[in-house]
């Protein structure tokens, strides 16, 4: 119980700083903005790069959220904390930069130089494969590499959905906010998501404590 009111206190706390910080920015303080960056990139990071998969368009995720914050600022209407809103504009981002980023994998493959057989090149084939090493064979390294191919295989909005209710603790009112949809519509898209996860990787981990560990058990 007390560790839940420290949690809580703490929470309201760094709400309340934030909120400073946002008046002195807004009275011109530059700096004070680098204050809300620091405390909030991490966990934005984390966000992007659960939604995305790669470093690089999370890093780009978190560069466009915080610059996206800070032209808005003056609109931001101090319903929500600071941390909540810079972390919605990176969920929205983050799809947005998904689609796009499909969109340009489509086109390369189209303008992918083809051999004589008709099959387009992998230049992955070229380059020697290493010795296998026991980490890269460990059952946590397939796993992952599952988990990774089974979360891009689900639609932008289940991705979403299932990495802010289960990796990040998201409600289902704020993950709705972010789908553009209503509350009973947001949780049929988690149910979906978790069930088609459930299915590509059950034979991976089955439905014990690691099931659980990784958000596919209710």
């Amino acid at each position: 119980m007390n560790r839940m009111r420290t949690t809580s206190e703490n929470a309201q706390a760094i709400a309340a700083n934030d909120a400073l910080a946002v008046e002195r920015t807004l009275a011109g303080e530059r700096d004070a903005f680098r204050i809300l960056v620091e405390r909030h990139s991490r966990t934005v990071f984390r966000l992007a790069y659960r939604m995305t998969g790669n470093r690089q368009d999370a890093e780009e995720v978190v560069q466009e959220a915080f610059l996206r914050a800070y032209q808005n600022l003056a609109r931001f209407a101090g319903t929500s904390n600071f941390g909540t809103w810079v972390y919605r504009i990176a969920a929205n981002y983050a799809i947005d930069r998904m689609r796009h980023r499909k969109k340009e994998d489509a086109r390369r493959v189209l303008h992918e130089p083809m051999n004589e057989e008709g099959i387009q090149d992998d230049p992955m084939a070229k380059v020697e494969d290493a010795k296998p090493t026991p980490e890269r064979l460990t059952q946590s390294m397939e796993l992952r590499k599952q988990m990774e191919a089974a979360l891009a295989a689900l639609s932008h909005a289940e991705r979403t959905a299932f990495v802010m209710r289960h990796w990040e603790g998201c409600g289902i009112e704020e993950i709705s906010v972010v789908l553009k949809s209503s509350s009973s519509a947001t949780k049929n898209t988690v149910f979906r998501a978790v069930q088609k996860l459930r299915q590509a990787l059950q034979p991976f981990v089955g439905t014990g404590e690691q099931a659980r560990a990784m958000g596919m058990e209710s």
